[in-house]
């Protein structure tokens, strides 16, 4: 299978020609000013190698000191004007190539903003950034000095291959067929070299994710202590990038040294072929010497274009990879097609859905329910009942698998997702916070808030007891994913920007489980205030704090076994019933024996005789 996906992906190649070509016609004029700086600096810089004919033969064969003067002051004109030529070109093409490489990480980190959740679930974040920041870093080769100088080194080399045949025709034959092989030696180094490339950004990818993770989760490895599994981790991952590395090294010292096995042949051609030309006086020694500098810089560019080659066989690769994720479909692709929402009155109906992630297993079955507009509507159950997917459908993250989840009475599908997506606010379990300020994270849902509104939103919220606290209140630095706050300062803070974000659907998945007791009654008025007038979905475990909602939904493996207020599902005495009592009855016996350790009921768990638990036990 792996064997299969790898000959697909290099058959991508083509993809990634594609993108070169658009790349290339995206900045053809500083390319095409590049060049001529390059044609010109390739030829006045065969003004040297050219003067060494008539310093021979006319002034020192024939004694023509007259000539020495202008030869001079040509050879260092020549100099010069390539030496300005030179920086000219590095500045012209050095600013192409970094702005190229910005535009294209801006342009696919905007790709990547805009893919499906479900691709966020089965992708590294370390990869994702490796796409953005080290694959785009590869294009310079193609759009800064590699591209120019490849067409410069060819150039170069076919001027003097011209020059090469005028002077001696017969060593010049034996020298291209020399040359040859060494061409079709690098043609083949390429083949091997290409997959090498390609498969070291995937190991880089690869490793940034799983490091990103082990940082990200220090708290969690410190605390079961597993600093050695991770170096283990990381130690394999970093020996498989050195084998890759290591193998490519190889190819690229190897394809050197027949650079080098090429111009000592060259060497031994020009020792006999060209030394009987002159002895027989076919070539004067003018000639000789010329035909030498000649060779050089007919030898050099074609050792040039063997490593720039190399560079632009890994941009190429790394194109690859970025056109991979630029040709993946994103939520919004078809909003243009779509039907604008118009004022959202918050109306939200489940027509008879059902959704799986992986086939064959259903998440929800044939769900059917309206929460009317201002209406709250909580969803109870046991874990894997179904109620994040639910809620994931109702922000348009998943798609129903049949069915149709509709808004104002309109099909979710046929409305832009934009439109949609700017009435949504959400409090959610794990509330994600930027690092940067309390008041930048409160702002985030609405950047054109003022100070005041921002400040409101906090108050309501009950977020200004602990900002107080801060030595620099709501300019606090909160951490990366506001780890410098408690859960509960966390979760309020979230409360306040879903405030701010004034939403026409509101969503509060577990918004009070990072809470005391004593803080969830003072935010308790401040979440009645946020719902007021807002189609709410409440998940909540306590179930004490849905009480008030208009409708309750209780989930068991998908399905909706039992609707009603709280007072009719108390009443009817079923499943909701047996979920009341017993948080009631823990929740009182915590308080009359707080010191009382609780155990959930668990499913009894056989343990073989034997076995490694077995003895652990």
């Amino acid at each position: 299978m792996s064997e299969e996906k790898n000959k697909k992906k290099r058959v991508n190649y083509s993809a990634a020609w594609a993108e070169a070509r658009s790349l290339v016609v995206q900045h053809r004029w500083r390319l095409m000013l590049g060049g001529v700086l390059m044609i010109f600096n390739r030829l006045v810089g065969l003004v040297l190698p050219a003067s060494t004919k008539f310093l021979i033969d006319d002034v020192v064969g024939k004694q023509r000191a007259d000539l020495l003067l202008p030869i001079a002051l040509a050879a260092g004109g020549a100099t010069f004007i390539q030496a300005v030529t030179s920086f000219s070109l590095s500045q012209v093409l050095g600013v192409a190539a970094q702005r190229a490489i910005t535009e294209m990480r801006k342009r696919v980190q905007s790709k990547v903003e805009r893919l499906p959740i479900s691709y966020f679930d089965s992708t590294q974040t370390g990869k994702l950034i490796s796409r953005i920041m080290n694959d785009a870093d590869g294009i310079r080769n193609l759009v800064g000095t590699g591209l120019v100088q490849l067409t410069g080194s060819i150039i170069t080399a076919a001027i003097a291959l011209c020059v090469l045949f005028y002077l001696n025709w017969r060593l010049t034959s034996v020298t291209i067929v020399v040359l040859a092989a060494f061409g079709g030696g690098l043609a083949f180094a390429f083949n091997k070299l290409r997959p090498l490339f390609r498969d070291r950004g995937e190991i880089q990818s690869e490793i940034t994710g799983r490091l990103g993770e082990s940082l990200g989760g220090i708290r969690i490895v410190k605390a079961y202590t597993a600093e050695k599994r991770e170096e283990l981790v990381f130690a394999r991952g970093a020996h498989k990038l050195f084998r890759n590395i290591a193998k490519s090294m190889t190819g690229v010292s190897a394809i050197t040294a027949f650079s080098s096995v090429i111009v000592g042949a060259i060497g031994v051609v020009m020792i006999t072929v060209g030394g009987r030309s002159v002895l027989a006086g076919e070539m004067t020694v003018g000639d000789m010497f010329m035909y030498v500098a000649f060779t050089g810089l007919m030898a050099l560019p074609v050792i040039e274009i063997s490593a720039i080659g190399t560079q632009i066989t890994e941009a190429f690769a790394g194109l690859d990879r970025i056109r991979e994720i630029l040709t993946l479909k994103t939520e919004d692709d078809e909003d243009s097609q779509r039907e604008a929402l118009g004022n959202l009155r918050g109306e939200v109906e489940f027509d008879n859905v059902s959704f799986e992630y992986n086939e064959n297993v259903p998440v929800l079955k044939n769900v059917s329910f309206k929460a009317p507009a201002g209406s709250t509507t909580a969803l109870v159950g046991s874990s894997g009942s179904g109620k994040s997917t639910l809620i994931s459908l109702v922000m348009n993250f998943n798609h129903p698998l049949s069915g149709r989840v509709k808004i104002d009475g309109r099909d979710l599908t046929g409305l832009k997702l934009r439109d949609y997506r700017s009435y949504l606010g959400v409090v959610l379990q794990d509330n994600f916070l930027f690092d940067g300020t309390i008041a930048d994270n409160i702002g985030f849902s609405n950047p054109h808030a003022t100070r005041t509104e921002i400040e409101e939103a906090a108050r309501i919220a009950h977020c200004e007891e602990f900002i107080a606290g801060f030595e620099k209140g709501y300019e606090t630095i909160v951490g990366e994913r506001g780890v410098k706050l408690s859960g509960g300062q966390r979760q309020r803070i979230a409360i306040a920007r879903a405030l701010l974000a004034d939403p026409k659907i509101l969503i509060l998945d577990e918004a009070t489980s990072s809470l005391d007791s004593e803080s969830e009654a003072m935010i308790q008025e401040g979440l009645r205030r946020l719902r007021q007038g807002r189609t709410t979905f409440v998940i909540a475990h306590r179930l004490s704090t849905i009480r008030s909602a208009d409708q309750i939904l209780v989930l068991e493996a998908g399905e909706i076994v039992e609707r009603g207020s709280h007072d009719e599902l108390i009443a009817h005495e079923g499943r909701y019933k047996q979920l009341y009592d017993k948080q009631y009855k823990f929740e009182r016996d915590q308080f009359i024996n707080p010191g009382e350790d609780f155990t959930p009921d668990l499913p009894k768990v056989e343990i073989p005789k034997g076995s490694a638990g077995a003895s652990a036990l």
